[in-house]
C-alpha cells in the first residue's frame, strides 16, 4: 500500500505510451509536504528544483531518431511538484513522435510542464556534445564534512542534533555526500549530495553530518527533504543568510536537484556531482 496518497503511476505497474502524451505527467501539490513544516503561502525562501534529462529522444519529420539532454527548472513557488516517474512516462512518449526538430520539443515540452507545474518552467535541450562542454563533472562547492568522526544512532531527521557557537559568527559552505532518503511511496533509496551555504554563528559540524545522515530511512520526496533540512537549520541554528542544494542521483535518466535559499545574492549553478 502507498505510504503517499495520490502518487500517480509511481509504484504501479504502467505501460509506456508508444505516442506524445502529456497525459502522462502527474503534479502533485506542494502544499500538503510544506503544511506539516508550518510554511504557508509567505515561502521563507526562494528556489528552484532543475532537473536533468539524459534518455531525451524523438524522430525528425523523416523518422531518423534525434537525441538530446535537457535542463528543467521548475520555480520552487510553484504550486505543484511533477512525480518523477510520471515525467519520464512522459517523456519517452516522445520516442516514437515525428517532430521538426529538438527545438519544437522544446516548446512542447516547456508548454506541458509549464501547465503541470502550475508555473513557468524553464527548458533548455542540448546535444550531447554540446552538454559535455558546459555541463562537465565538478565537486560540491565548500569544505566536505563526511571525514569527522561520528557514531550516529538516528535515522530519522533529528534536528535536535544541530547546534551553533553564537561567539563565531562564520560565512562557509560545507557539503556531505552521505545523503540518503526513501521514496515515500515504494522505499527505495534516493542518494545525494548536500551543499550548506549560510552566513550567522558557526554551526557544530559533527552534529551537522549526524543530521544528515539522520534522514538515511525517512520517507519523502527529493524537494520536501530539502525544504524540510532548510526549515530546521533555520529554526535551531537561526543563520542570518542559508542555502540549501542537494544533488540527487539520477533514476530513468533524470536527476533532480532542490535548492533553497534565502541569500539574494546566491545563485542555483547547474554544475554536476561525480556520481550523477
Amino acid at each position: 500500500m502507498s505510504k503517499h496518497p495520490g502518487h500517480g503511476p509511481l509504484g504501479e505497474q504502467v505501460s509506456y505510451p508508444g505516442q506524445y502524451d502529456p497525459g502522462c505527467l502527474y503534479p502533485i501539490p506542494r502544499q500538503a509536504g510544506r503544511d506539516s513544516l508550518g510554511i504557508g503561502a509567505a515561502l521563507p525562501f526562494s528556489g528552484v528544483d532543475i532537473w536533468n534529462a539524459y534518455e531525451l529522444s524523438c524522430l525528425n519529420e523523416k523518422g531518423k531518431p534525434l537525441v538530446g539532454c535537457a535542463e528543467f527548472r521548475v520555480p520552487a513557488d510553484s504550486p505543484n511538484i511533477i512525480e518523477s516517474k510520471s515525467f519520464k512516462l512522459y517523456l519517452n512518449s516522445f520516442n516514437q513522435t515525428r517532430l521538426s526538430g529538438l527545438d519544437a520539443m522544446a516548446q512542447i515540452l516547456g508548454q506541458d510542464l509549464s501547465r503541470a507545474a502550475g508555473a513557468d518552467v524553464e527548458v533548455v535541450i542540448y546535444s550531447p556534445d554540446s552538454w559535455c562542454a558546459g555541463y562537465g563533472i565538478a565537486p560540491p562547492q565548500g569544505e566536505c564534512i563526511d571525514n569527522l568522526d561520528i557514531s550516529p544512532d538516528a535515522y530519522q531527521p533529528s534536528p535536535m542534533l544541530l547546534s551553533t557557537n553564537a561567539k563565531e559568527i562564520v560565512t562557509e559552505t560545507l557539503y556531505s555526500n552521505l545523503l540518503r532518503s526513501r521514496c515515500p511511496v515504494t522505499s527505495q533509496p534516493d542518494w545525494a549530495s548536500i551543499e550548506i551555504q549560510y552566513r550567522g554563528s558557526r554551526i557544530d559540524r559533527e552534529g551537522l553530518l549526524a543530521y544528515v545522515v539522520s534522514f538515511r530511512e525517512h520517507d519523502d520526496f527529493h524537494e520536501q527533504c530539502v525544504e524540510q533540512i532548510f526549515c530546521d537549520i533555520s529554526r535551531y541554528c537561526r543563520p542570518e543568510t542559508l542555502s540549501v542544494y542537494a544533488r540527487y542521483l539520477r533514476r530513468g535518466g533524470l536527476d533532480i536537484n532542490p535548492w533553497r535559499s534565502n541569500d539574494s545574492s546566491a545563485q542555483a549553478e547547474n554544475s554536476r556531482g561525480a556520481r550523477q
